[in-house]
């Protein structure tokens, strides 16, 4: 008997009322499945409906048309299975590192003491300890996002959902926390989809890419990224394969960007 997929798109459609009245199709009959334990990048032209996509499996939206799934069953809400890392910081500013880590345990009833202690422990695999009293505003971009990444998976997430987590962060910074996402990831086991509008960060750190069509959005094509791991960050972008992937990628994405471009001028 076939393992079941962590997530499942099948023939889904997704569309939206604009302010003058006109419908706009976000997604037409998409396709994508996530295995478990399968990291998964989501790439395409801007405005294309990536976020749309994370959006349907987390259960914050329905679609129209088609079937979203998490281990088989129909997505029909907000699923305590999944976790989300937004693009935006989604910490709590009233609260110190170690309240926002504690709040998804106290939330879903663990004891206080309990819950302090795992929230300790991630503090320290974040590398953030010494910062348990420190609120956001006295936290760098990259400091935020370790809490942000130590707040979902003290969860224990099953599908980890990731909308271009580390698009605001400066390149060095950026490296760091990919390796550290890697490094959580293997220990966790979860599915992840990940949204980027990096080609070399979808590269780097996924087991597939899957290139979106212009909108509507369809899946165009899906990459299998053949790269051993653990991999190393700094230096993986200057392998041949990497080069040669990147290469293939970029064409294939390149028409789906010249033609967004050409239907938003005609």
């Amino acid at each position: 008997m076939a393992a079941a997929s962590a997530v499942a798109l099948k023939n889904v459609a997704r569309r939206f009322v604009t302010p003058s009245g006109d419908v706009l199709s976000a997604l037409e009959g998409f396709d994508l499945t996530v295995a478990p334990g399968e990291f998964c990048a989501i790439v395409g032209p801007t405005g294309c409906g990536k976020s749309t996509t994370l959006g349907l499996v987390s259960g914050l939206a329905q679609p129209q048309g088609g079937t979203v799934t998490l281990f088989d069953a129909p997505v029909t809400g907000v699923d305590r299975r999944v976790g989300f890392v937004f693009q935006q910081d989604a910490v709590f500013p009233w609260r110190d590192v170690l309240g926002n880590v504690m709040a998804g345990p106290l939330f879903r009833g663990v004891p206080r003491a309990k819950a302090e202690a795992e929230a300790r422990d991630w503090i320290a695999r974040v590398g953030l300890t010494g910062f348990e009293q420190h609120h956001p505003h006295q936290l760098s971009g990259g400091m935020r996002k370790r809490v942000a990444l130590a707040q979902t998976f003290i969860n224990k997430p099953e599908v980890l959902l990731m909308d271009e987590p580390f698009s605001a962060l400066d390149v060095q910074t950026r490296e760091l926390m990919q390796e550290e996402l890697l490094s959580l990831w293997a220990q966790s086991g979860a599915a992840v989809l990940f949204v980027t509008h990096d080609l070399d960060e979808a590269i780097l750190l996924a087991d597939r890419v899957a290139v979106l069509t212009t909108r509507p959005a369809r899946v165009k094509s899906v990459h299998t990224i053949d790269l051993p791991r653990p991999r190393n960050i700094a230096t993986l972008r200057y392998d041949e394969r990497f080069v040669a992937i990147a290469r293939r990628l970029s064409d294939d994405l390149r028409d789906e960007v010249l033609r967004a471009r050409r239907e938003a001028t005609a």
